[in-house]
């Protein structure tokens, strides 16, 4: 597969917003009806999960059929394969556990990755009626979308790390102790929880400056916000500061620091 450049990634991205305002409204119409399931991994699935999958995998297919689509629940299923060039990486339902628990922090995440890095990604919070979305080179955008029909896009950037008063957002269900350790290098840090890559577009809109995860996690959880992130003016690095690897032959990225300045992890 051939690589995209940006202009032609730019070109999808009012389509794959609309794709994931679908998924949004599948999600939605469906509900916390139905059994929830333990996949192997010993993550939850819902039909919710599963419903707006279906929506991303057709509407990708539609959109462009020779881009392989990489998706978290047909990875339960069969194992996926990642080859050299563009494909779409996609958590329909990102944030399952705060679904089920009725919390509002739940997305739909749809990332287009070419050469083995995050190009555009689009993070829909159904609940909350917003959308992030950028393309890495052209800049990133919040969309409020509570009302049905989308409201016109408004930039968005990282800021500068502040003299004082830094906040990290960290996982509600996941936060362990190695971003804990982390942490603590930053003396009077303001710890916000929250689920699901919305917490990448907190700190790619300025709300926030750093998202450590020090603990294994998918591509699909990461990619999206990475895209967002970096469109903004921010970074999203492994803890060593390497640039992550995506397409793994296991989809796991070991851990990562997201931060809106790059001098606060240097």
């Amino acid at each position: 597969m051939v690589g995209f450049d940006t202009a032609a990634a730019a070109a999808l991205m009012d389509e794959l917003t609309a794709i994931s305002q679908r998924a949004a409204a599948a999600i939605k119409r469906v509900g916390e009806t139905g059994d929830v399931r333990i996949k192997d991994d010993g993550s939850p699935v819902t039909p919710a999960d599963e419903a707006a999958e279906t929506v991303i995998r057709d509407g990708l297919a539609d959109l462009d059929p020779a881009l392989p689509i990489v998706s978290e629940e047909q990875a339960a299923r069969e194992r996926p394969r990642v080859d050299a060039g563009s494909y779409f990486l996609v958590d329909p339902l990102d944030g399952t556990r705060e679904f089920i628990a009725g919390r509002d922090e739940y997305a739909i995440n749809i990332a287009l990755v070419t050469d083995g890095t995050p190009l555009l990604g689009i993070i829909n919070a159904p609940a909350l009626g917003l959308i992030w979305r950028g393309v890495v080179g052209r800049g990133a955008e919040r969309i409020a979308a509570a009302s049905g029909a989308p409201a016109p896009p408004q930039a968005i950037h990282t800021r500068r790390r502040p003299a004082e008063g830094l906040v990290a957002v960290v996982s509600r269900s996941h936060l362990d102790a190695g971003t804990l350790a982390f942490l603590a290098r930053f003396p009077g840090v303001r710890r916000i929880a929250s689920g699901s890559a919305i917490k990448f577009c907190r700190v790619a809109e300025g709300a926030a400056d750093i998202y450590p995860r020090l603990a294994p996690t998918h591509d699909w959880d990461v990619a999206a916000g990475d895209a967002i992130i970096t469109a903004a003016g921010g970074r999203v690095v492994a803890p060593d500061g390497a640039r992550l690897r995506y397409g793994t032959a296991d989809l796991i990225i070991p851990g990562f620091i997201a931060c809106g300045d790059q001098t606060t992890i240097v």
